[in-house]
Order: structure tokens, then sequence, then C-alpha cells
């Protein structure tokens, strides 16, 4: 087995792997993680905010 075997076996399994990862994407299995990762940067904080722009380690 020379180097062009072990390319050639590197860029198949590379091949595999990217194959595998967009069906797993694109699934509807994970479509529901991702529509509510999604909407997390328009979730409202219902923390009250610190007082003077600081928090202690008491929340003070």
């Amino acid at each position: 087995m020379d180097i062009n075997d072990i390319r050639s076996i590197m860029t198949v399994l590379t091949v595999i792997c990217f194959v595998a990862i967009t069906a797993w994407a694109y699934s509807s299995k994970a479509r529901k993680g991702f529509d509510e990762a999604a909407l997390l940067p328009f979730s409202d904080d219902d923390l009250p905010a610190a007082q003077g722009g600081r928090q202690t380690k008491e929340g003070k």
C-alpha cells in the first residue's frame, strides 16, 4: 500500500463523512433543535438588570 492508496481511502472517507453530516443536517429529526436555536437571539431575558452595571457573586 503506497501513499496514493492512503490518499484515495481518506478522500472516500471524507466524502462519506460529508454526505452523512449533510443528511443529518437536513433530516426532520434535527429540524426541531435548529428551529429552537434560530429563535434564541429573540428570546427575552427574565432576569432584572443589575444595579450600577455590575453584579456581585451574591446577585446583589
